[in-house]
């Protein structure tokens, strides 16, 4: 029996000898799961825009791809920070053509670029929205996808078993309710398409392709807007009671770790997954020992009425 399949999470070394790329792994989700493979013994290479030198559009500059890297090192992987804006094709090829050079395989493509929540207007109708910051999103959210596995793909496909990891805001059935913004609509729902697609293309090469998001994500930028840190993030229960759902970025970190070192991974082919529902199935936990069921809570409480709490779906 693997530790794996002993202990619901891959064990330190699993990994080893893979070779992952996270797009978008400046901070938040990206960050985490470029963590959680390298914990696990894998090579991680990390893209983004913000570095030490230069600041992306989302303006935090205490959030890096160096540091990233230096983080994936740390947990027992390799990490490799390489500047990358993913809109830009020929940055993106040469990203791949230096893995490729360098490794000679990839075997994990994580695209988790975003960066356009401060272009959201929620409750804006789409005759009223900022047409420059909709089509931005856009952009932002999908094209970045896109151009990446477009490069990236070729070079996963050398070795059958390849897994890519297409990362949303939302499972598919959740977001059959409306987002509350039509281009962040449409946008967090084209990664569920993307990775159904990519599905089919793959299955010849043996490769895997799923959607997967967290739950209310415990972001580095959503804690700043409620002014609490990941130690205190309970406080901000106060300011907004669904916040108890709350889940750090470790808890999807985990979840692609453990698609990542499962043999058995093709059974999730082309479909929408969850950190929450991962958790459950791969028997791991967040940092609190809790397993939150985010969409469970939504569905049940939130939207359905029913009688509990967001303790019970811890």
């Amino acid at each position: 029996m693997t530790a794996q399949a002993a202990t619901g999470q891959a064990a330190a070394g699993e990994l080893a000898g893979r070779v992952a790329l996270v797009a978008g792994a400046t901070r938040g989700a990206g960050r985490a799961m470029a963590v959680e493979l390298g914990r696990a013994g894998a090579l991680v290479y990390v893209t983004g825009r913000t570095t030490r030198e230069r600041v992306s559009e989302v303006g935090r500059p205490t959030e890096t791809i160096e540091q990233t890297a230096e983080l994936v090192t740390a947990a027992g992987g390799a990490g490799i920070a390489v500047p990358t804006d993913h809109l830009e094709p020929a940055q993106v090829k040469a990203l791949i053509e230096r893995i490729d050079r360098e490794q000679g395989r990839l075997d994990v493509l994580v695209n988790s670029v975003w960066g356009g929540d401060r272009l959201i207007e929620f409750d804006t109708r789409l005759w009223d929205l900022d047409l420059d910051n909709a089509l931005r999103m856009f952009r932002l959210g999908i094209d970045t996808h896109v151009i990446t596995s477009h490069f990236a793909l070729p070079l996963l496909i050398r070795r059958p078993g390849g897994l890519v990891v297409e990362v949303t805001d939302g499972t598919a059935a959740f977001n059959r309710r409306y987002r509350g913004s039509l281009c962040f609509d449409l946008t967090k729902n084209a990664p569920h398409r993307i990775a159904f697609g990519l599905a089919a293309e793959l299955t010849e090469h043996g490769g895997t392709a799923v959607s997967l998001t967290p739950g209310f994500l415990r972001s580095e930028e959503m804690l700043d807007h409620f002014g609490v840190t990941e130690e205190t993030w309970r406080e901000a229960v106060a300011q907004e009671p669904h916040f108890a759902i709350a889940e750090s970025p470790a808890l999807i970190g985990r979840g692609v770790r453990a698609l990542a070192a499962d043999p058995e991974r093709a059974r999730w082919t082309g479909q929408s997954l969850s950190s929450g529902q991962l958790a459950k199935e791969y028997g791991f936990t967040d940092t609190d020992g809790s397993r939150p069921d985010c969409f469970g809570y939504f569905e049940d409480v939130v939207f359905g009425g029913k009688e509990a709490t967001a303790a019970d779906y811890r």
